[in-house]
């Protein structure tokens, strides 16, 4: 249930929570919305590689606790953890993405169709470097729209970098070879408030041309 659609609240006042209240638990609606909203982030080409582990079990979050390396606070506190891979295979989903943007009216059938056929062939040709660049890119965007979903839902959210990346996958049943680990999100309603960070100012990071 949306709580929070003050956008300059939600974006500022987003922190990083590290401890949870354990007795919250999400309803699967509610995350499968708070995930279907996260997914309307941009990828390159709509190919959206990013896929979700929700651990959320206590046999879930008992696999994980070993490779969370010094985020076991959130792990054993949040309501979930959501693991976000990226699909190195995303193409073999074209079908499914094209077809229902021309059933939807929004492609034609003959533009759906070249599509395909010059994207799978393109991205066929990457090396897996570049390809892994991609869902790594991609997948980022649909964590930090994830984030701010979250919070618009009232929950409190922490993006981990530090786990074992390379056993994960294979832990959760996933083809390590296909899917890419990303980051983790924990999820839930905090017990205590995040930290306030400092922020470069603009002067020191971008410049005109």
């Amino acid at each position: 249930m949306i709580v929070n659609n003050d956008f300059n609240n939600v974006l500022m006042e987003r922190r990083s929570v590290k401890v949870f209240d354990p007795d919250v638990k999400i309803p699967h609606d509610e995350m499968d919305e708070i995930l279907r909203r996260a997914t309307k982030a941009p990828s390159s080409i709509n190919m959206q590689p990013w896929r979700f582990v929700v651990v959320e079990s206590e046999e879930g979050k008992d696999k994980l606790r070993g490779l969370v390396q010094l985020n076991t606070r959130q792990n054993d506190t949040s309501a979930a953890m959501i693991i976000i891979f990226g699909d190195m295979l995303n193409y073999e989903y074209i079908e499914d993405i094209y077809g229902a943007a021309v059933e939807q009216g929004l492609m034609p059938q003959e533009v759906k169709d070249d599509l395909v056929s010059r994207f799978v062939g393109m991205y066929k040709q990457l090396t897996p470097a570049q390809m892994n660049d991609i869902v790594k890119v991609d997948s980022s965007l649909a964590a930090m729209q994830l984030m701010l979903v979250a919070r618009q839902f009232g929950y409190d959210t922490n993006p981990i970098g530090g786990f074992d990346h390379e056993h994960i996958a294979e832990t959760f049943g996933l083809d390590p070879e296909r899917y890419v680990p990303v980051v983790i999100v924990a999820i839930g309603k905090g017990v205590e408030e995040g930290k306030r960070t400092s922020r470069l100012p603009v002067e020191k990071i971008r410049s005109y041309h």
